[in-house]
Parts: C-alpha cells; sequence; structure tokens
C-alpha cells in the first residue's frame, strides 16, 4: 500500500468515527490506480462492513446516467435536444403556449421553467413515468422556459419518459440496456428487488432522543428514478467515471457513444449565478472551476444517504463518495472528504468567500418564508445573526405515507461582498452552500435561490 492511500484510509475512518457516519465508502482514481478507503458499517441495526461493493443509494447522481442514456439515443438520431419534449412524450401536454418552449436540452440543463419536485406519489408500476408526465403539465411554470436554471428533479423524471417512449422499455430496462450492461456496472441497479440480495447501505437520520436510527424509507417512489433512484457502489461510480474520462468505449472496445457528444456533455450550455454547485451546467454535469483547475461534478441525497462524484478531465482524475447518516453528518463528511482528496491528491483548495458583518438593516428586508412545491425556508432575522433553516412542507410531511428525511435546524447566514445579492450558510449541515436573492423591478425580494433551486418569497 502506497503512502497517499494509507493517508486517505486514516482521513476516512478517523473523520468518519469524528462526525458519527456509520458507513462510507470512496473511491479515487488517478494515474490509472484506483484507491479505496472504506469504513463503517451497513446498518446500525444490522450491521455489515462497507467494501467497495457495497450500494448506496446515490440520489441526484442518478441523473447523470439519465443524461447519457438519452445521449446515446440522440446519437442514435432518435432524440433531437432541441425539440420540444412533447414530440416524444405525448401525454406531457400543458395548455399554455410555453409548452414548445420546453425542450429536451432544456430538461437536462434545468432551464425548462419547471418546479422541483412534485409531492405526489404514482405508484410502483410501469406506469408511473407516464402519470407523473400528466401530473407535470398540470403543475404552473416557475419561469419561463429557457429563462433561468432552476434544478429540477420533475424535469429529469420527464427526460426518464422521454426514454421509455422511444425505446419501448420501461426506463430501467432501458438503462440498464443502454449503460449499465456494456459498461460492466454489475452493482448498479433500480429496483428493490434486485438490490436485496447484494450487499447495501441503508440511511440513518438523528430521532428524537438525539440517536442515529435506521430511515425507514429507503429510496424514493418509481417514478423519480430518473432524477434520484440509482443504487450503486463506489466501484461502479468509478468505473462510470472512467467511461466519461475516456473516448466513448467499452472495456471491450464497443463505442457506445461518440465521443463529440460524451465530451459535449461537459460543456457550457448556461451559467450559473452564486452556486456553491457550481459555475455552470453542461448536459446535466456540474461545471466548476475549483483552484483554477476545470471540474464536473454531481452530488445526490437521500434519506440518510449522501453522494459525490468529482472528475477532473485535464488530471484523468475522479472522486467518488457515498455515506449514511443525514442529514448534517453525512453532508459534512462528504464535503471534508472531496476538499481533503482535491488538496492531498491534486494540490488543489478552494477556501469559502468571507461574508460580510451581519447588517441589521439588509437582514429584515430578506428575512421571511420562501417556498416550492415541497419546502419552505425560513429566514430569520434574530437581530444579532441571520438564519435560514430547511424544512418539508408540513402539509407534504402529513399527506406522505411513508417516512421523510428530518428537516435541517437553522443555521447561520452570511450576505457576500458586492450588490449581486449572494449568500453563503457558514455552519450546519449546509455549511458551504451558496445562492442568491432575486429582485423584482422595484427591488423587492421575490425569491432566493438554495442549491440551485428556487423559492418564491410567501411573506
Amino acid at each position: 500500500m502506497n503512502e497517499m492511500t494509507q493517508q486517505l484510509l486514516e482521513f476516512v475512518a478517523d473523520t468518519a468515527e469524528k462526525m458519527g457516519v456509520p458507513g462510507v465508502a470512496v473511491g479515487v482514481s488517478t494515474g490509472g490506480r484506483e484507491d479505496f478507503a472504506c469504513h463503517g458499517v451497513t446498518s446500525v441495526d444490522n450491521p455489515l462492513p462497507v467494501d467497495r461493493d457495497t450500494m448506496f443509494v446515490v440520489g441526484s447522481v442518478s441523473k447523470t446516467f439519465t443524461a447519457t442514456a438519452l445521449m446515446r439515443l440522440v446519437a442514435e438520431g432518435r432524440v433531437e435536444l432541441d425539440a420540444p419534449v412533447r414530440r416524444y412524450v405525448p401525454e406531457f401536454a400543458p395548455t399554455d403556449a410555453a409548452a414548445d418552449k420546453i425542450t429536451v436540452l432544456r430538461l437536462l440543463n434545468h432551464t425548462a421553467g419547471l418546479e422541483w419536485k412534485l409531492g405526489v406519489d404514482t405508484g410502483e408500476g410501469d406506469d408511473a413515468l407516464a402519470r407523473h408526465a400528466v401530473k407535470l403539465a398540470e403543475s404552473p411554470l416557475i419561469a419561463e422556459p429557457g429563462a433561468r436554471p432552476s434544478y429540477s428533479q420533475a424535469g429529469f423524471n420527464l427526460a426518464g419518459r422521454i426514454v421509455e417512449n422511444v425505446t419501448g422499455s420501461t426506463f430501467e430496462q432501458a438503462v440498464a440496456s443502454l449503460l449499465f450492461e456494456p459498461l460492466g456496472l454489475a452493482h448498479s441497479c433500480y429496483a428493490v428487488s434486485d438490490v436485496m440480495t447484494r450487499r447495501f447501505a441503508v440511511g440513518h437520520n438523528v430521532d428524537a432522543n438525539g440517536v442515529l436510527a435506521v430511515a425507514r424509507q429507503w429510496k424514493d417512489n418509481r417514478a423519480n428514478n430518473p432524477g434520484g433512484g440509482v443504487v450503486t457502489s463506489v466501484g461502479d461510480l468509478l468505473r462510470w467515471a472512467q467511461f466519461h474520462l475516456g473516448d466513448g468505449r467499452t472495456d471491450g472496445g464497443e463505442r457506445i457513444l461518440p465521443i463529440e457528444l460524451l465530451y459535449g456533455m461537459r460543456e457550457q450550455t448556461v451559467e450559473l449565478r452564486g452556486s456553491t454547485l457550481g459555475d455552470a451546467f453542461g448536459i446535466c454535469w456540474f461545471l466548476r472551476e475549483v483552484d483554477g483547475v476545470a471540474t464536473i461534478g454531481h452530488g445526490g441525497s437521500g434519506n440518510g444517504q449522501f453522494a459525490d462524484l468529482l472528475i477532473v478531465p485535464e488530471r484523468n482524475f475522479a472522486v467518488a463518495v457515498t455515506s449514511n447518516a443525514g442529514p448534517d453528518a453525512g453532508l459534512a463528511f462528504n464535503r471534508a472528504l472531496v476538499n481533503w482528496v482535491l488538496e492531498h491528491y491534486l494540490g488543489v483548495i478552494e477556501p469559502d468567500p468571507e461574508p460580510l458583518p451581519y447588517d441589521q438593516g439588509r437582514a429584515a428586508e430578506i428575512a421571511g418564508h420562501y417556498e416550492n412545491e415541497m419546502m419552505r425556508l425560513t429566514l430569520d432575522n434574530n437581530e444579532a445573526v441571520l438564519t435560514i433553516g430547511c424544512a418539508i412542507k408540513p402539509e407534504i410531511r402529513a399527506a406522505a405515507d411513508t417516512e421523510m428525511p428530518p428537516d435541517l435546524p437553522p443555521a447561520t447566514l452570511g450576505l457576500l461582498p458586492g450588490d449581486a445579492d449572494e449568500y453563503i450558510v457558514t455552519d450546519g449541515g449546509l455549511q458551504g452552500q451558496r445562492g442568491f436573492f432575486t429582485r423584482d423591478e422595484s427591488g423587492t425580494v421575490t425569491g432566493i435561490d438554495l442549491a440551485g433551486r428556487f423559492f418564491a418569497r410567501m411573506r
């Protein structure tokens, strides 16, 4: 074992223990070598050691698979990126004039103007995505298509319905045929029945007594598979990263995606403002420059599980991390791990920007409640500090048939220098998250962006 691998193992074990994460799996691909560091257990109730093949729910990292599957259909001439979505999904039939402006590309770079997520469960049958598309068509737009980026799980679920209709298969079968099987991703799937015979991790959340307990809802409903339903291992995530670092071929030499389309996914399609997640969207990928080095990546969260995949094309480098505690511990572990790996493997460091001192007047101006379809943000001005709390809307939680992730407690928010209305969260599970406020023509604050998602001001 080389010295760097030993340092990685020690950092992962020490940090997981300190932060109280039951199980983590980390993979680093560098210079033709793969380093793995796995620590802890799959479950505090039924513990098995975590290894490189342990399967985790990786949440929105799933979007990278959905987007790449669609690009295979683009390469085959079966889908056009600039075509309106309803060419391929006739059941998605909004009645307003903006419908034809909702294109395939705008789904893949989050500029379709669609809500973040629908608070409906359309069942576990093969018609789940079709029914989701009908419901989505009834949901009001948050912006004119093409006007601005706003991260949308619902939009990627609609992209998954395109895959279904074009291939004539269920979404899950199509992705297995288009990607999992040719790339040898043997520890990647969607269905619980495909996972239950393998070693898999469960999520954990803090209970009312402050003790980590197993999260009883293991993954989201079937209609959210395109946006967040992949179950995979860090071993498979590194193989997936190597495909995106390669030339569009499988290990056996079969070209499954032209290199111009593969690399085109990491070219900027729309700029992002004031976001920790990235400086821009490519096709699905967040594009971010870290200490002068270009990266592409995507994170994901489930109920007490978190994942991150970051790729540095110019260094032929990738890091993948999965953890099974939330919300604060898993988010903090993943962030610390990625930062440590970038610094110690590549010498890349990116400190958080320093916020301005508390300003009573500006704090009073932006304090209030902000909402989207699923979530509520509460910004409180405590006359000494400005805080942000993130919660599932009470009516959504009350109507849910299954366990939902816990709310994030209030954390300190600091405004950043300049006149761009940008901010940074300085503690808690969202520490380091950046975003911005939106104003109308009169200068009144009307919304806030957090983690790429738009929340409208309610009061």
